[in-house]
């Protein structure tokens, strides 16, 4: 998960204030202590971390207990407000303008700039824009070799000269090509922001090619060198936004986020894997309910709405409300899961799942099963898939044979497939009427809380 370690922390904090009899001052002193110190062990800067607990601290002790909210809940709803804050508040769209529009992209060495290129560029041609590629890094030896590799995985064009060694001049060979297209995104090469000649260069780029946008590519296991890197890159070209690459690691990540607070440019989006696909849009009150254990279920929408097409999700809903439900709906919803990612990744953003413990095994075990679940559907006949109710020992035995899934394993399917079809059947009527639907599914809801 993103910044795990600080995440339980952060969980088991809040955890203390719900199961405190009362609040008072030596509650939010432990409080206060406890997210410094999960604050700091993330790497992020000192005096932020202590500006940011004074704020929570003063805010606990003046404002008057809001109506409707116990002083516990107030506490919680400050520290989520304080850390939202911390984090840029609102979340922040690129200001795409113009055709065609500019991303340039900066950053340190290693700090995973081409393939954010490459993610960057399959973000915006999936929600409709023509996007075309520039490679201007002319110091390292392949990274024009890597960003062809990148455009033809994500079947994007890129236009990069290996021989050049001006970077203006090679943006200035393709401008006739650039009118074809809604978006150009740069790839400039890698540099330390304190390296005199190569700001210089970095300088002259941006003059010349005027991007909508100058996005800081920072890595999350940075650290604290993050603070100074920033400021620098920022007072040289003119950052407007941050995104930070390899959240999905064991990396603390708090240097590269707190680099944002310093120089007021918000993060627009987080790496979280090696896909193409797996760039996140950053919303800091999703990204701190995330990190509580609250959800985000803003980035599961956006997740599921890639996964799967709305034709799809509109025919799948009125077999739903007919009481319909086959192995075939399985299967597809079994692929859109796979799309939007990791099982983990997903529980993280439904609201109260972060909160429970599941153990990373039980996880992994239950994408293995998806995976396996996937190969016995691929040997059943249209017929099987249909009607699964046919399915009995004998037709188990052969797909089993004809899949290599062990018979338990689809057993265990068909087991799961009953469920869900007399969940579906069960609900049918209510899920016309969303006040009956509610009704039934609250007191199961407040046993989970």
């Amino acid at each position: 998960m993103v910044l795990e370690k600080l995440s339980t922390s952060l969980k088991n904090t809040l955890q203390k204030i719900a199961s405190a009899v009362f609040v008072d001052d030596t509650l939010l002193n432990e409080l206060v202590k406890d997210i410094q110190r999960a604050l700091l062990q993330s790497d992020v800067n000192v005096q932020l971390v202590f500006k940011l607990t004074e704020e929570i601290r003063k805010r606990a002790k003046e404002e008057k207990q809001p109506k409707g909210l116990t002083k516990k809940e107030q506490l919680i709803n400050i520290v989520y407000e304080e850390l939202t804050k911390f984090l840029g508040g609102e979340k922040h769209e690129l200001k795409l303008e113009g055709k065609p529009s500019k991303i340039m992209l900066v950053g340190l060495f290693g700090s995973g700039k081409t393939t954010t290129t490459g993610k960057l560029a399959i973000y915006y041609k999936k929600r409709g824009l023509r996007v075309a590629i520039i490679g201007l890094d002319v110091y390292r030896p392949a990274a024009m070799m890597q960003l062809e590799q990148i455009g033809k995985q994500v079947n994007v064009p890129v236009f990069v000269n290996k021989t050049e060694k001006n970077p203006l001049k090679i943006y200035k060979q393709f401008e006739s090509e650039y009118s074809k297209y809604d978006l150009l995104i740069l790839d400039t090469a890698g540099r330390d922001a304190l390296s005199e000649d190569l700001i210089k260069e970095i300088k002259e780029v941006g003059e010349t090619v005027k991007p909508n946008e100058t996005i800081l590519v920072i890595s999350a296991d940075i650290g604290q060198a993050a603070q100074k890197q920033a400021q620098a890159f920022h007072d040289s070209c003119g950052v407007t936004g941050v995104i930070v690459t390899k959240m999905e690691g064991t990396a603390k990540g708090g240097g590269a986020l707190s680099a944002c607070a310093i120089t007021n440019a918000p993060i627009v989006f987080m790496g979280v894997g090696e896909k193409p696909e797996d760039l996140e849009s950053f919303n800091p009150k999703g990204f701190v309910g995330r990190l509580l254990g609250m959800g985000d279920i803003e980035a599961l929408l956006e997740k599921a709405k890639e996964a799967i097409s709305e034709e799809d999700a509109q025919d799948l809903s009125k077999k739903l409300l007919k009481g319909e439900f086959n192995l075939v709906d399985l299967y597809q919803q079994m692929e859109a899961m796979q799309k939007m990612g990791s099982i983990s990744k997903l529980i993280e953003m439904i609201p109260g799942m972060g909160q429970l413990k599941l153990p990373k095994e039980v996880l992994e075990g239950q994408e293995g099963k998806l995976k396996f679940w996937k190969y016995a559907m691929n040997s059943m006949t249209k017929e099987e898939l249909e009607n699964p109710d046919l399915i009995d020992v004998e037709r188990i035995e052969r797909i089993s044979k004809g899949s290599g899934v062990k018979v338990n394993e689809i057993r265990e399917l068909m087991k799961q497939y009953k469920q869900g079809k007399k969940l579906i059947r069960a609900m049918k009527g209510d899920l016309q009427s969303p006040e009956a639907l509610m009704k039934k599914m609250g007191k199961k809801g407040l046993k989970m809380r």
